[in-house]
């Protein structure tokens, strides 16, 4: 989870590498993470798996089962495969953990040239890790928060409640460090980033359907983007609202591209 509400309920804590106070927190669920991810490999790749661990045991000891005890489990019904494993991207430890492990990288909510510089980063911790040179879009996934009207004005008049209710949600947890600060480095832990300095970051994409196509081309002539994860539904929009962004999408803004 991201915010206390979500995590605590399952028994972990709101932990953020980019948020000095929450240090603690952050080391614990990535340890407890990794284990889960651990369990859920084994259960996805194995028709019978046991494991365990600091922080989880599967099965629990003494599970009586026809006169005798559980000893391994299953899990019904099997995964579609091949799976695909992707992880968010969202801090330093992060970037070198998740090419480690061979998933695919998440990018998500950070200014265009650190999108850049951790995109490009992820290509060579993963080739050393694992012998093998991505090409420039292999392995990586940009999210971009999307809004598509008829002007760029509507856009913003549209766009804004949502994306100052998500950034309430989300920026006291150190999750707009990914911005450029004053500094030229990242923003300070807490800030409450304005619509504009969202658009600034190119963090969200809005305005008519040939403004959206020219912001997600930007990206895709940087980074040789091949996955791409649209994110169109603001706090307080409709399912209505958030399929016809979906189908404005699919029939003004991908044929641009």
């Amino acid at each position: 989870g991201t915010v206390p509400r979500e995590a605590e309920a399952l028994g972990t804590k709101v932990g953020s590498f980019d948020n000095p106070d929450m240090v603690d927190a952050d080391a614990f669920n990535r340890e407890q993470f990794g284990e889960a991810m651990d369990v859920i490999e084994a259960a996805f790749a194995d028709e019978r798996f046991r494991f365990h661990g600091k922080h989880f045991t599967f099965p629990p000891p003494g599970i009586p089962d026809r006169g005798g005890f559980v000893e391994s489990l299953t899990l019904v019904p099997r995964p579609k495969h091949p799976v695909e494993w992707w992880q968010p991207v969202t801090s330093m430890p992060t970037l070198e953990a998740v090419p480690e492990r061979g998933y695919g990288g998440v990018f998500w909510l950070k200014h265009h040239s650190f999108i850049k510089q951790w995109w490009d980063r992820f290509g060579e911790l993963y080739e050393r890790a694992h012998g093998r040179t991505l090409a420039p879009g292999d392995k990586r996934m940009l999210v971009l928060n999307v809004r598509i009207e008829d002007t760029y004005e509507q856009a913003l008049a549209s766009a804004r409640p949502g994306h100052d209710e998500f950034w309430k949600f989300l920026g006291p947890y150190g999750w707009s460090r990914g911005y450029l600060g004053e500094d030229g480095g990242p923003a300070k832990a807490g800030l409450i980033p304005t619509l504009e300095q969202s658009i600034d970051n190119r963090t969200w994409i809005v305005g008519s359907p040939e403004q959206v196509a020219e912001g997600i081309a930007r990206y895709r002539d940087e980074l040789g983007l091949q996955d791409l994860c649209l994110f169109p539904n603001f706090p307080g929009d409709t399912y209505t609202k958030t399929d016809e962004q979906l189908t404005r999408y699919a029939e003004q803004v991908r044929p641009l591209l």
